[in-house]
């Protein structure tokens, strides 16, 4: 009997633009109401833009500007920080 390997989906981190397996990601969502948040299910409603568990991809894509076109929206420096402290607090990383 022949076993099928289950194709692991991949993502880009926005901020070193490296194809990863989707887990190793975080997903920041755009919800239809315009709030930016980081989604650990990966299952909310609304446009979605991938990034990888370390402050440094997240200040690349701040400095690109790339988080805010792959959402599509401006994004204040409150918001930044608000991830950094969320994907911070997931990962235990200090």
């Amino acid at each position: 009997m022949v076993t099928k390997t289950k194709k692991v989906p991949m993502r880009m981190c926005t901020g070193c633009r490296e194809m990863r397996p989707k887990a190793e990601l975080r997903r920041i969502v755009k919800s239809p109401e315009g709030v930016i948040s980081v989604d650990l299910k990966g299952k909310a409603p609304g446009r979605g833009a991938y990034i990888c568990l370390s402050a440094e991809c997240l200040k690349k894509a701040q400095k690109t500007r790339a988080l805010e076109r792959a959402l599509e929206t401006g994004i204040d420096a409150e918001v930044f920080a608000r991830l950094e402290a969320e994907i911070h607090g997931q990962t235990g990383e200090e």
